[in-house]
């Protein structure tokens, strides 16, 4: 790999950062301190790398011409292994700086909303998309992330026909971005008696949470509907009308929210999870403007491609995407997905560094 003018641009900038922030000029602690602090911090780890990089070019620079200048045997047989452990170390750098430089998602920082639907096998369905949410709380209570639910329809037996929930914290829509899919479970059911496995599926939808500025949403454009809400099985648990219905008319998409009995606070979920679909919406739109070539191993986050299998006889999680199954299913259902989320990530990092789209 050649270290090319990007490299130096991002030194340079670096440096430039580090010297504005240690002249005095920004008071400590301002929004412009922080924002100059933030961009100095995210250049660090390509800068520091780059800096070795220098170094070690230096030093082998001043070996090459030691050997040159040498005659005697055993100070050449010195030189020429520095040069073989600098040269090897260089190639590292270099691996390591391709990494480093890889288009960044400029998601992965934000905070995320999670969907979560029963989709084909009835009861079944509804079963396992609760324990995909309880698998998920446990993931990220394992991780320091925040999990609050914004809305949750409910089965009388004890599964959830869709839960909605905001996940806060850091890095929480990079932890989990490539949840998003149809994610199928084969086993037998506790109502079957014929002891058959049965498949059910259930859809998980990753939205990184929007920015006021990003999306605007006209007064105009958004009906809003209130009404009182309700548990499992239609059973009124709030006799005011606290819980409300968002429907955006330009795109149809609807969001409610019944989770708080305040219904201020239900409002502001609900536009929150609003602003985030319409987000992931529009992007959509865009991305699909830019043809097949953008498509990706793990990265499409099509909510309608099936990415993952829970075969409970087997006790296996396979993902369909990189083709790896782990047989923990235990553990992986009570939150221990680190395994998949790592290879998940190396697969699309490996994708970007022969070529892929960002």
């Amino acid at each position: 790999m050649a270290i090319g003018a990007k490299t130096e641009e991002i030194y340079k900038r670096y440096t430039a950062l580090t010297a504005r922030l240690s002249d005095g000029s920004l008071a400590a602690g301002s929004a412009e301190w922080a924002q100059v602090a933030k961009e100095q911090a995210e250049l660090a780890p390509a800068a520091e790398k780059y800096d070795e990089y220098r170094r070690i070019s230096g030093a082998l620079e001043e070996a090459e011409n030691g050997l040159d200048g040498e005659k005697d045997a055993a100070m050449r047989e010195l030189f020429s292994e520095e040069i073989q452990s600098l040269k090897k170390r260089l190639e590292e750098i270099e691996g390591e700086l391709k990494i480093l430089l890889l288009p960044k998602d400029k998601n992965d920082d934000r905070n995320c909303i999670v969907e979560i639907r029963g989709g084909a096998g009835g009861e079944e369905a509804a079963l396992f998309a609760a324990e995909l949410y309880r698998m998920y709380v446990n993931y990220c209570e394992k991780h320091r992330l925040k999990v609050e639910i914004v809305d949750e329809n409910s089965t009388e037996l004890g599964g959830v026909k869709e839960v909605v929930f905001n996940v806060t914290g850091k890095d929480a829509y990079k932890q989990l971005k490539f949840e998003s899919g149809v994610h199928r479970v084969q086993r037998v059911p506790e109502t079957e008696s014929q002891g058959r496995v049965h498949t059910s599926t259930a859809t998980v939808a990753v939205l990184p949470e929007a920015e006021d500025v990003e999306v605007e949403i006209r007064d105009e454009d958004v009906r809003i509907d209130v009404y009182r809400s309700s548990g499992a099985g239609g059973q009124k648990v709030n006799k005011t009308e606290t819980a409300i219905r968002l429907t955006h008319i330009p795109t149809g998409i609807v969001v409610t929210c019944q989770d708080e009995r305040s219904q201020l606070k239900n409002k502001e979920k609900a536009y929150k999870v609003l602003r985030s679909r319409l987000y992931d919406h529009y992007n959509g739109l865009k991305n699909s403007e830019l043809g097949e070539k953008r498509k990706s191993l793990v990265g499409t986050g099509d909510r309608s491609e099936r990415i993952r299998t829970y075969n409970f006889p087997q006790g296996r999680v396979t993902d369909h995407r990189i083709g790896l199954s782990l047989f923990n299913i235990e553990g992986f259902m009570a939150g221990d997905l680190e395994e998949m989320t790592e290879a998940l990530a190396v697969a699309e990092r490996e994708r970007l560094l022969a070529g892929g789209e960002e």
